[in-house]
């Protein structure tokens, strides 16, 4: 019998499909192979570098189309579609982003901006949980700048509103907040339907997450899912449909996605 629809997965990773601290996935790996055998699409989709979704992949044994940096680049869309591109860049580069943060931040807010790239590789490593290569592949960013803001939340509001004005976002993960261009998860999850479209017009949509940054993604999918994640409080989200797992991750991806089938009857 001929499938009704194809489906694709858009998810995060930390927190979301890998282990909140020691970013594995072993538990759910037999599972994400079952998913990929039965021809479902899944499209990492992900605050994190090229390098370390290749280094992820690696792992999974699997090659997926995925994107990088919250929005920034997507990459290998090819392996949907032979006619597809290979790669699609939304995002200015970081010099650039530096260099109109330079010009236009006043030095007051500058001062409470505390770039990750300018501290001590202990430091680094002590607050991306990360270590050796590991963490230079977390550092290796073409298109966003992560950073600590040690000011207030008017001061925030403040630095957020300054560039926003030149087109530029602050983007809140779990660790760390992100500087970059105006992308994010759902433009970028957008730019890949709209691809995709051109080929298939029966789509559903899974998009799975755990932070504020997945938000605007679960908003725009068919079945929004929320990995568990005890430092993020639930009765703050209004997404209609929403499926929330009681595990973290990543039992709790594999969690969300069974229910998410069960209700596409996939």
């Amino acid at each position: 019998m001929s499938k009704k629809f194809s489906l694709i997965i858009f998810t995060d990773l930390d927190g979301s499909l890998l282990h909140r601290d020691n970013f594995k996935f072993e538990e759910i790996k037999d599972y994400l192979k079952i998913l990929i055998d039965k021809g479902i699409i899944i499209i990492p989709n992900t605050s994190k570098t090229e390098k370390e979704i290749r280094e992820f992949l690696k792992e999974l044994g699997s090659d997926l189309p995925f994107i990088s940096e919250n929005g920034s680049s997507i990459h290998g869309l090819n392996l949907i579609n032979s006619n597809f591109p290979n790669k699609i860049v939304l995002s200015r580069d970081k010099q650039e982003i530096i260099k109109i943060f330079n010009s236009e931040v006043s030095d007051k807010l500058k001062t409470k901006c505390k770039f990750i790239s300018d501290m001590t590789s202990k430091y680094q490593g002590k607050i991306f949980g990360l270590q050796n290569n590991n963490l230079k592949n977390a550092l290796n960013r073409k298109y966003t700048i992560p950073f600590l803001f040690e000011g207030d939340k008017i001061e925030k509001n403040k630095l957020i509103k300054i560039l926003k004005s030149f087109s530029l976002t602050v983007q809140e993960g779990g660790r760390v907040l992100n500087l970059g261009d105006n992308t994010n998860k759902v433009k970028s999850m957008k730019q890949v339907l709209k691809i995709y479209k051109k080929v298939e017009n029966k789509i559903k949509v899974i998009a799975v997450g755990d932070n504020f940054n997945d938000l605007d993604m679960l908003k725009n999918c068919d079945i929004p899912c929320l990995v568990f994640n005890d430092q993020f409080k639930q009765d703050q989200i209004n997404i209609d449909n929403l499926i929330v797992s009681n595990k973290p991750s990543p039992e709790g991806w594999a969690d969300v996605i069974k229910t998410a089938l069960v209700k596409l009857d996939y």
